[in-house]
C-alpha cells in the first residue's frame, strides 16, 4: 500500500519542509505575509510537482519537464498578489522574490539536488537578513510614511518654517492637510517615501523647533 512512498521521496519532502520554513521564519519575524506556513508549503509543494513530473513521465515515457515547468508560471501568479502599488510606492517586491526563490529551491531539491538546495537557501537567508540590514541602516531601502506634527498654539510662523524645513531636507512631500485641535494648535499631516536616515534626521530637525512630530504607516 505504501510502495510509492520511498525513503527517498520522504526525506526530499522533509528537506524541503526545512528549507521552506527558514526562509518562512525569516519572512514571519518580520511580519510579512509569505510567512512560515506559506513558504513551507511553496517549497514543499514544488518539491513534490517535480518529484510527480518525473515519476509520470518515466511510467508513460514522456516529457520529464512537462508538470515541473507549469511551477514557474503558478508561482508567478502568486508572486503578483504580493506586488501592491499605493499612493506611487511599490511594495512586495521582495516578498514576490522570496516565493519565487523558495519554490526553485523546492524543483530544486525534488530534482535531487540537495546540496544545491540548502546552499541557495544560505543564499536566500543571507540576501534576506544581512543585505535587508544593511539597507536600513544606510537608507537604501525606502518606505512611505505619513508624518504628523503638532505646532504650539498661537505661533503662525511655525507652520511656515516647518515648510522651509522639509522643502530643504529634499524629501518630496505629498498630500499635505493641515487642521486644528480643538486647542487651538495647528496640525500638519503629509506623506513622503524616506529612508530611516532621513526619517530620523526630519524628526529631529522638526523636534528642535518644538514642533512634536510622529512618523508611521501611511493608512488608507
Amino acid at each position: 500500500m505504501l510502495h510509492d512512498l520511498t525513503i527517498v521521496v520522504v526525506e526530499r519532502l522533509l528537506l524541503a519542509a526545512l528549507l521552506g520554513g527558514a526562509v518562512g521564519l525569516e519572512r514571519e519575524l518580520r511580519h510579512k505575509p509569505d510567512g512560515l506556513r506559506a513558504m513551507m508549503l511553496i517549497c514543499i509543494g514544488a518539491a513534490l510537482f517535480t518529484i510527480i513530473s518525473y515519476e509520470m513521465a518515466g511510467d508513460v515515457k514522456g516529457d520529464h519537464t512537462r508538470i515541473a515547468a507549469q511551477i514557474i508560471p503558478g508561482i508567478g501568479f502568486i508572486g503578483a498578489g504580493m506586488v501592491i502599488r499605493e499612493r506611487g510606492a511599490v511594495t512586495g517586491i521582495t516578498s514576490a522574490a522570496a516565493i519565487f526563490m523558495i519554490a526553485s529551491v523546492g524543483m530544486t531539491i525534488g530534482a535531487g539536488f540537495p546540496v544545491t538546495a540548502v546552499f541557495t537557501t544560505l543564499l536566500v537567508l543571507v540576501a534576506l537578513i544581512f543585505l535587508g540590514f544593511v539597507e536600513y541602516r544606510i537608507g537604501l531601502h525606502t518606505r512611505l510614511l505619513t508624518f504628523t506634527m503638532t505646532t504650539p498654539p498661537g505661533d503662525p510662523s511655525v507652520l511656515e518654517r516647518v515648510h522651509q524645513i522639509v522643502q530643504k531636507s529634499g524629501i518630496q512631500a505629498t498630500r499635505w492637510k493641515t487642521h486644528r485641535s480643538q486647542a487651538g494648535a495647528a496640525i500638519v499631516e503629509f506623506d513622503a517615501d524616506v529612508g530611516t536616515p532621513r526619517e530620523r534626521e526630519l524628526l529631529g530637525r522638526l523636534n528642535a523647533f518644538k514642533v512634536h512630530c510622529e512618523a508611521g504607516p501611511v493608512t488608507p
